[in-house]
């Protein structure tokens, strides 16, 4: 596994190479990109971003776009974007100054370097992988902290080689962050000190790094002893030395101008800092009970009750005399005053994850990086969304953000039960406990107890071993222990007696690991030198950041951590201790290499497939990333009737399939162990429409059809024709009327609706309704006029029927009686016909069709249509 001491820069020469422009990437950029990370920029051009770095900017990281955006605190807007390939979905630490920017992929340990004035990548390096290590940045100074190993090593930010000799503590160190003076503090939970570090002086030119012992090196310039060994510490930096939580005393230690002030506290669960402390307050947070304790200068001066439920709580922030506290269960930030009143609410629109709050550039940014929103609060404490996708420049849309988890069910608390498999091992006028775990019912372990040999001793609740010292030599020894939480102590288990001795064994040398993907890790060494006794056992401890636990014992020189025993993600390293057959155990030996377990990625959640409804054959599927179990996931494998296709986003299209078919979609996440637990679901494709009439109705020119259809599952268009008529689009596929017919006819019309997989079809027999019409003929008030109308006369007379639209003597068919009903079925244009006062001045150049000794046409003039007499309800001949 690479270290921090394989580091490769590219060097200064190259650094000058690459060079965005405008927010273009140059063929030069290319070039770099093989060599380094390969990042893309678009935003300000190079000239600007010197300006734009001190204007209270800070550079927030978006996961789910594999970005890095920098929000500028003044406007609250994103004007520079900078995309990480093959970082998608992965937790990235961004340290970074006005000029510089520094950051860790944990799931790859690719560490990199970013000039911010001119946007040039100066180097990269990689470290191991996952949660053990973590780089931090101070002017120009800049530091790798393998908390694992305990070894702190200066880099030279602007090539990433190593600055001299590493400072070394031992393993399972915590903390590594600058104060406000320049100084990395580091707490040493083994010795229960905490320790400071300055940065040596960086050369005019970067470049390789120096040979060992051939320049000067980071020093250990201040140690301060803080708790007792074996207790879990928490460090936060100050803006002019260290705070330190005592999580298993309950105390705050303060050390600032060399000055030690520890403060009792009363707390009920272990507590948690922020890495980074602004002001004289500092707040203490225990999720557990949901309430911050704020210690001043001079002790506890309050404490409050952060609203909700649940124990996601990150750490309080200190900013401008308010306190800060992210529910990351729920998406929001609370904010109290001096006083431990709640102020504001900011978020909480159902965005779930992590909360990351820094105070930068006198501004507090509060960045969620699984989703598009940041928030900028000034220092009078207004606050102001930032859209970090704003303008759709990289990435494309970022998958849906599931729904917040329903609140959890408050666990029935009550003290802890007694650890397991307690063990001790003699030594030379000394032993080694340590014990697995003890259930925490409901409520955090706070500490475990260790009793024996005359003595009390407390240990942090992630240590789990404890070596007692000042023992008599042949005499024999019982140790018990017992947990403690916040409802109290729980009941002891008692170890194996032991007697020292100083005929104890060598240590193994030479102790190596080895994390396989089925979740396991091998810890192997050579067999160790009894010094004339048998070797019976060899107890093997795994060191984490600030923490150590027994991994196992084996009779062999080789103990299998089984799979979930140890965190996936997490780097370990590994000391193993002999024992011989008479029960004295040897000094532990050098800590091995670092490795992180890792195990097949978990299944996809929140899987939904569904209909996709304009693609025939199509469903779609979309889910939230599954659990990475320690090795990112480089692929999602999707099958669905019997096709299948690999992605590397969290959504996909299958297609090919058939119309109105059915199917199971299983989703498998893939990482360096291979495809995961499966996630599934079911959906239909679109199949043709159905439709059903389910009634109709007429009138003497129009036909409506109602009816329903089943789309398929897709979306439907729908017509209703009749033959020789253009269709009627039905815009709510429900009803269409069909107008312009012809009265009294008998038609067949034809309903049709479309989707992607085609067409339905459904048809209704109608008849439009007959309509008739009245020859109308009124005689008049004097002369001929009062018997016009009584018969049929040579030449012209009313109510005279033709065979064509005019009044054509050889194309007359008859005469009808004024007051005979007629059936109409269209109108034509033909000779223009005055009624005069025989039909109350009617004038018009109609002619319509009607049923008289067949289909023959009279003159509208002499016609009154039933209904309203409107010619224009009939069609057109």
């Amino acid at each position: 596994m690479a270290t921090i001491d394989d580091a490769v820069s590219t060097g200064p020469g190259a650094a000058r190479r690459r060079r965005w422009r405008g927010g273009l990437v140059t063929v030069g950029t290319v070039s770099a990109l093989l060599a380094a990370m390969g990042l893309t920029v678009l935003g300000l051009g190079a000239a600007d971003n010197a300006v734009a770095n001190y204007d209270a900017s800070s550079w927030l990281w978006s996961a789910a776009r594999s970005e890095l955006a920098r929000v500028n605190g003044v406007t609250a807007r994103v004007d520079t974007r900078v995309e990480v390939p093959d970082a998608r979905r992965h937790p990235v630490q961004v340290v970074q100054t006005d000029r510089l920017l520094i950051l860790r992929d944990l799931n790859t340990g690719q560490v990199s370097s970013l000039d911010l004035a001119t946007l040039q990548i100066t180097a990269s390096t990689r470290t191991t992988p996952g949660l053990g290590v973590n780089v931090a940045l101070h002017s120009d100074a800049a530091f790798v902290v393998d908390a694992v190993q305990g070894v702190v090593r200066q880099l030279d930010p602007r090539s990433l080689a190593p600055v001299g000799e590493p400072v070394r503590y031992p393993p399972g160190i915590t903390g590594g962050a600058f104060d406000g003076e320049g100084r990395l503090w580091v707490a040493v939970p083994a010795e229960g000190t905490v320790s400071a570090v300055t940065a040596a002086e960086l050369p005019s030119e970067p470049g390789p790094a120096a040979p060992p012992g051939g320049g000067i090196s980071p020093k250990r310039v201040e140690t301060y002893e803080v708790a007792e060994p074996s207790h879990e510490l928490m460090v936060s930096t100050l803006d002019d030395g260290v705070a330190v939580l005592d999580r298993t005393a309950g105390a705050l230690v303060r050390v600032q101008r060399g000055e030690v002030v520890r403060t009792p506290l009363t707390i009920a669960g272990p507590g948690a800092l922020p890495a980074r402390t602004s002001g004289p307050k500092v707040p203490v947070t225990v999720a557990g009970e949901r309430k911050v304790h704020v210690i001043g200068a001079g002790g506890e001066e309050r404490q409050f009750t952060v609203p909700g439920r649940g124990d996601e709580l990150s750490p309080a922030v200190a900013w401008a005399d308010r306190f800060y506290c992210a529910d990351e269960s729920t998406g929001t930030v609370y904010s109290f005053d001096a006083s431990g009143q709640l102020v504001d609410t900011i978020g909480g629109k159902g965005s779930t994850g992590p909360l990351e709050l820094e105070v930068r550039e006198n501004r507090l940014f509060i960045n969620a990086p699984d989703s598009s929103t940041a928030r900028v609060v000034d220092d009078k404490h207004r606050v102001r969304e930032v859209n970090k996708y704003a303008n759709d420049v990289l990435g494309g849309d970022p998958p849906p953000v599931p729904p917040p988890p329903p609140p959890p069910k408050k666990p029935k608390v009550g003290k802890p039960s007694a650890p397991r498999s307690v063990t001790a091992s003699a030594g030379n006028a000394r032993a080694r406990v340590s014990w697995r775990p003890a259930a925490a019912n409901g409520a955090e372990i706070i500490r475990y107890v260790v009793e024996g040999a005359g003595e009390r001793r407390e240990v942090g609740a992630n240590q789990r071993s404890v070596e007692v010292t000042g023992l008599t030599n042949g005499e024999t020894y019982r140790f018990s222990v017992h947990a403690v939480n916040a409802k109290g102590d729980g009941p002891a288990r008692s170890s194996n007696p032991v007697t020292p001795t100083a005929a104890v064994p060598d240590p193994p040398s030479g102790v190596t690991a080895e994390a396989r993907p089925d979740g396991t890790v091998l810890v192997k060494w050579p067999a160790a030198n009894g010094q004339g006794n048998t070797i019976a056992k060899y107890a093997v401890t795994a060191t984490s950041a600030g923490a150590n636990a027994p991994a196992g014992e084996s009779t062999k020189t080789e103990l299998v951590v089984p799979a979930g025993e140890l965190d996936y993600g997490t780097q370990y390293a590994f000391t193993v201790v002999s024992v011989n057959d008479r029960g004295a155990g040897s000094a532990a030996s050098p800590v091995s290499n670092s490795v992180v377990p890792f195990a097949a990625p978990g299944a996809p959640v929140d899987l939904r497939a569904t209909t996709v409804a304009n693609r025939p054959g199509t469903v779609a599927v979309q889910w939230s990333p599954a659990a990475a179990n320690g090795r990112p996931v480089t692929k999602y494998l999707v099958a669905a009737g019997g096709r299948s296709s690999e992605v590397t986003d969290t959504r996909a299209t299958v297609d090919g399939l058939g119309d109105g078919q059915s199917v199971t979609v299983t989703v498998q996440a893939v990482n360096e162990a291979g495809p995961g637990a499966a996630a599934t679901g079911t959906a239909r494709t679109v199949a043709p429409p159905r439709v059903t009439v389910t009634g109709s109705s007429a009138t003497a020119t129009a036909v409506t059809v109602n009816f329903t259809v089943d789309a398929g599952g897709g979306q439907a268009t729908c017509t209703v024709s009749v033959p020789g008529e253009k269709p009627v689009t039905a815009g709510n596929c429900a009803s269409a009327t069909v107008p312009g017919l012809t009265p009294g006819t008998a038609y067949t019309a034809t309903v049709t609706a479309s989707n992607a997989a085609g067409e339905g079809t459904a048809r209704r027999a109608q008849s439009t309704d007959p309509l008739y019409g009245v020859a109308t003929c009124n005689n008049g008030p004097d002369g001929d006029q009062r018997t016009y109308c009584n018969k049929d006369v040579d030449g012209r007379n009313g109510n005279e029927i033709f065979s064509v639209p005019r009044q054509d003597n050889d194309k007359q068919v008859g005469w009808a009686r004024p007051g005979t009903r007629l059936e109409a079925y269209c109108k034509r244009q033909g000779e223009n016909v005055d009624s005069w006062i025989y039909n109350d001045q009617k004038q018009s150049s109609w002619w319509v069709r009607v049923e008289f000794e067949g289909k023959n046409y009279i003159p509208w003039a002499w016609l009154n249509l039933e209904g309203g007499d409107n010619i224009n309800v009939l069609p057109t001949c």
